[in-house]
């Protein structure tokens, strides 16, 4: 019988937080910058070509610089309608959280990257891939109450919805219904977790930070084949042979991005979401695309662009903990392009606006036959 010590519990606790994934980040960080991170060296004097990139894309994106947050709600549009809004839902704020719920959680469990050539045509007569279409897929696959029983989503049913085919391939179908199945034995309707949070405000206000933590702890066992410590399933949490704690590199991507696009509902909701910054910037291939397409981020062995490599690789894991640490120090030097304070245009605002598309745009003007990633990342569905 194994044996947990109070340690570990306190590790478990803490790897499961924003503030671990920000500073294993910055320990990663130190170690490039002193070419002491294997697969890796930094080249700072890069920082300023992608940040130029950025405020040009979100002055591009949003001339006014009223950049809405970094969520999911951006991707439920085919071209000019907003399909929320079109959408049936209740009018009680609450309910109307709750059923904000029921749609962006899944949809953010089914948004990890669709691959080059996924396309979805939408009812409106209009072609979306990638995010857009798999944010719109998801749409229309809650309205047509296929999201009301979790339980049921099967590979097929969701090969449906998105209308996948062999001249038509989606990655990683069957791992995400295994993890929509997941979600549904772990918390039955997604809108459980609205009540959860709700009670979880004081005064009518609640921490970004909590929002993570308390997804952190519901929904840790549906990642599959993850580690666990003190019998808590760590999520995207991985082993690097030279990082600090443990050598335990935590991460957590999708439970950051669906913290992200909960804010919103539970606005809508009447709590009031506060210490936005307490999150993370993204760790995915679009924010890690940007850093390796400019030049900051480069590659000791070239060679290592030109084959896939696992999630969990070295090379990977240290890819993503230096995004993240770098969208920290572009983000004043983006503020300061665009004449925006901190408090005006926090790291949300950023992801949204600028990095996160600067990062697909560059890598189409770089790669146009796909616009893929400049590292090719082999996932299970469940990550990126």
């Amino acid at each position: 019988m194994a044996v947990t010590s109070v340690g570990d519990k306190f590790e478990a606790e803490r790897l499961l937080t924003a503030a671990a994934v920000r500073n294993a980040a910055d320990q990663m960080f130190l170690l490039a910058d002193n070419w002491g991170l294997p697969g890796w060296r930094l080249d700072m004097s890069r920082m300023a070509v992608a940040a130029d990139l950025t405020a040009e894309t979100v002055r591009a994106n949003y001339p006014d610089l009223n950049v809405p947050f970094h969520a999911r709600w951006r991707h439920f549009r085919a071209g000019d309608r907003d399909l929320w809004n079109e959408a049936e839902k209740p009018s009680d704020r609450l309910e109307l959280g709750r059923a904000a719920f029921d749609l962006v959680i899944p949809s953010v469990l089914l948004d990890a990257g669709a691959g080059p050539t996924w396309r979805y045509r939408d009812s409106t007569g209009l072609e979306l891939s990638r995010s857009e279409g798999l944010g719109v897929a998801s749409l229309r696959m809650w309205e047509s109450g296929a999201l009301d029983d979790l339980s049921a989503v099967t590979g097929a049913s969701v090969a449906d919805a998105f209308q996948v085919s062999q001249d038509n391939p989606l990655v990683g179908v069957e791992g995400r219904a295994a993890l929509l199945r997941r979600l549904g034995a772990t918390i039955g309707r997604p809108r459980n977790l609205f009540d959860l949070l709700a009670a979880e405000a004081k005064g009518g206000k609640l921490g970004a930070e909590i929002i993570l933590e308390v997804l952190l702890r519901e929904l840790g066992p549906i990642w599959p084949g993850r580690m666990t410590l003190a019998g808590r399933p760590l999520g995207d949490c991985w082993p690097h042979p030279v990082s600090i704690h443990e050598q335990l590199v935590p991460l957590h991507k999708l439970s950051q991005w669906m913290t992200y696009s909960l804010i919103e509902p539970l606005q809508w909701a009447g709590i009031e979401v506060v210490n936005i910054d307490g999150l993370t910037g993204l760790a995915e291939y679009r924010n890690g695309g940007l850093f390796v397409d400019t030049g900051v981020l480069v590659l000791r062995d070239p060679s290592d662009a030109r084959q896939a490599h696992p999630v969990g690789s070295p090379l990977v894991v240290g890819w993503r903990s230096l995004t993240v640490a770098l969208l920290d120090r572009l983000a004043p030097m983006v503020r300061e392009r665009l004449g925006v304070s901190k408090k005006a245009f926090p790291l949300a605002r950023m992801l949204e606006g600028g990095t996160w598309a600067a990062g697909r745009r560059i890598a189409r003007e770089l790669r146009p036959d796909d616009g893929g990633p400049p590292i090719a990342v082999m996932s299970d569905g469940t990550v990126f």
